[in-house]
């Protein structure tokens, strides 16, 4: 692990403990606990949820907010297991001819309140399709399984090749949607399934595409980004802007990819992302609504400790949103969890951070630790400018739901706007120091041998780990590149701090503050007892727990100013001496003999670490 903020880390992973358990819960509130519906992990079929009287939060007011804002096609971005498939689900079962009639679905649900929306129900044909499932490593794969998609959709429809809706060109072109059809059938596809339909039931189409942007994620991680954007490009182009045909449409996903991608012609495309204001509070738990999910569950007396771990998420202008996956996980568990962290794979994300510049390594150092950071940046992703800046990684974990907003505002001058960003709650922080605690993984062994070496004060020992570690790790951190190059010392600076978070339970690791007259670049201070940290350590309390503080000074060989490794050591421990860096610990009450002073220089990948007296 390699930054301040991991200090905290649960490198070895701490068990968490959660106040009560399903055998301590009183009388009352196992009664509570029988009323409660079912939890049905995973289910995502509106019709489903509700016929079996599962456990469901009422986001029908989405149909009425959508209809009423009268946009052709709407995209709406929020992060993963937000309920965007379970209310595109949703749309289809209130909208589709299929389904009219079933108001059975609706009754006792917020739009079944109004008798206009009782009567458009089940009025319209529908076509829902999922990119979802596309995740495949190349492009001739990925287009395969779209072309399999669409042809489901007209296997689906297949009652119309009955009818005497089309003619016999028509039919021959229905018949020609197969996994193997050509760039034209297939980019046409969904523009002629909207006439056959509107055809057929005397109105227009509602097309709802639900994770557009799953195969577009998969492209850019596997190298086909170009071919998929071109491919989809066209049929994006019929499907929502060339077609006479539809009556609305609505596509979702993780991301805004770029206009200049995929959506270049589509100038009728109203894009909703996690700071607009529309749909606020469509996607997402609030709390109300998760404090009397609480309730029905028996749960009340672990509102806090729900805020805790997954209150954090803002859209537009409201605050205090929770992603569904971790509640619904938490009732039906009744514990904490990294429950949404962990419902997909994060190469991704920790791919961005991992080649990401020192400047991106050192702001998520910042993040871990709570605060906060202010950027520009467009919502927009440009998936190509990825490894070209900092700036389009905040973008992705910004719509990922990694970061919230804390505030934003457009800047008229730049033609961007301003975000302060910070890690959006304690499960994502949790997440990152997992991520970054792997990579630190493959030398586990001789980072363990490093630290006891510095414990037992073995200099010849140290310095042969940290050369060990420097071979195996700094290239797989730093992407190759060489680290003295730009900001150095923050850079090995981070890197040896992360290795020491394992001593935190015996010492306490500050970074960077300030003793003497400067800040010292690393100080370990021994833990006493049960009074911690926070305890006023004596003379002959430090004598009996038989450990020193420590103080650790980085350097970089700088070519013009020293000639070998050996001088840069004398710098950092004459840094050391000079700033009086030791005055925090002797005023604290540590004699100077139980205080280490260790110099650590760095060029590329070979260290010396040299040591006072």
């Amino acid at each position: 692990m390699s930054w301040n903020g991991l200090i905290d880390s649960v490198i070895p992973a701490r068990r968490i403990e959660t106040k009560g358990a399903i055998g301590e819960i009183g009388p009352e509130r196992n009664r509570g606990i029988e009323m409660a519906r079912t939890v049905s992990i995973g289910n995502q079929d509106f019709e489903s949820l509700r016929v079996k009287n599962c456990f469901y939060v009422d986001k029908t007011g989405f149909i009425r907010e959508w209809w009423e804002s009268e946009d052709v096609v709407t995209l709406i971005a929020r992060p993963r297991r937000f309920g965007k498939t379970l209310n595109m689900n949703m749309l289809e079962k209130f909208f589709s001819v299929e389904y009219a009639g079933r108001s059975d679905l609706f009754e006792g649900l917020d739009i079944w309140k109004e008798e206009k929306y009782r009567r458009l129900q089940g009025t319209y044909p529908v076509v829902m399709v999922s990119f979802a499932s596309i995740k495949e490593t190349n492009y001739a794969m990925a287009r395969r399984k779209i072309c399999q998609i669409l042809t489901d959709e007209f296997n689906k429809h297949h009652f119309l090749l009955e009818e005497e809706c089309l003619t016999e060109q028509e039919k021959d072109t229905f018949s020609r949607k197969n996994i193997d059809m050509d760039d034209a059938d297939a980019t046409l596809a969904l523009n002629q399934l909207s006439l056959y339909l509107s055809r057929y039931y005397g109105k227009k189409v509602i097309i709802l595409l639900d994770e557009y942007d799953t195969p577009m994620q998969e492209a850019y991680v596997n190298g086909y980004w170009v071919e998929l954007v071109a491919f989809t490009r066209s049929l994006f182009n019929a499907t929502f802007k060339s077609n006479p045909y539809l009556e609305r449409a609505v596509m979702t996903g993780i991301t805004r990819v770029s206009r200049e991608s995929m959506f270049s012609d589509l100038n009728n495309l109203e894009v909703v992302t996690n700071t607009s204001e529309k749909y606020k509070d469509s996607f997402g738990f609030t709390e109300e609504e998760v404090y009397a999910a609480l309730d029905e569950f028996g749960l009340s007396e672990r509102r806090e400790e729900i805020k805790r771990w997954y209150n954090g998420f803002v859209f537009g202008s409201r605050a205090d949103m929770y992603n569904p996956w971790s509640i619904i996980n938490y009732l039906d568990k009744r514990n904490v969890g990294l429950y949404w962290v962990n419902t997909s794979s994060n190469s991704l994300v920790g791919k961005l951070v991992q080649e990401g510049s020192r400047e991106l390594k050192m702001t998520m150092e910042r993040l871990l630790q709570g605060e906060t950071f202010t950027t520009k940046l467009e919502e927009q992703i440009v998936f190509s400018e990825l490894d070209q800046g900092d700036e389009a990684v905040w973008s992705l974990l910004l719509a990922s739901g990694y970061l919230k907003a804390v505030r934003h505002e457009f800047n008229t001058d730049l033609g961007k706007a301003e975000y302060e960003l910070q890690l959006t709650n304690r499960e994502v922080r949790a997440m990152f120091e997992g991520i970054i605690g792997g990579w630190f993984r493959r030398c586990r062994g001789v980072n363990n041998a490093f630290l006891q070496a510095l414990l037992s004060d073995d200099l010849k020992g140290m310095n042969v780990y940290m050369n060990k570690i420097a071979l195996q790790t700094f290239s797989y951190f730093d992407t190759g590149t060489n680290p003295s190059e730009q900001e150095p010392e923050r850079f090995y600076h981070g890197f040896v701090l992360g290795m020491m978070v394992e001593l935190a339970d015996r010492y306490v690791l500050t970074s960077n503050r300030e003793s003497g007259f400067g800040r010292y670049d690393v100080m370990l201070e021994p833990r006493l007892g049960k009074g911690g940290a926070d305890a006023l350590p004596l003379d002959d309390i430090y004598d009996n727990c038989g450990r020193d503080a420590i103080i650790i000074e980085f350097k970089v060989l700088d070519p013009d100013e020293e000639e070998e490794l050996a001088d840069t050591v004398q710098e950092a421990l004459n840094q050391i001496e000079k700033k009086q860096y030791e005055a925090l610990l002797r005023a604290r009450g540590i004699p100077s003999e139980r205080i280490r002073k260790y110099g650590f220089a760095f060029c590329g990948k070979r260290v010396l670490i040299g040591k006072a007296g």
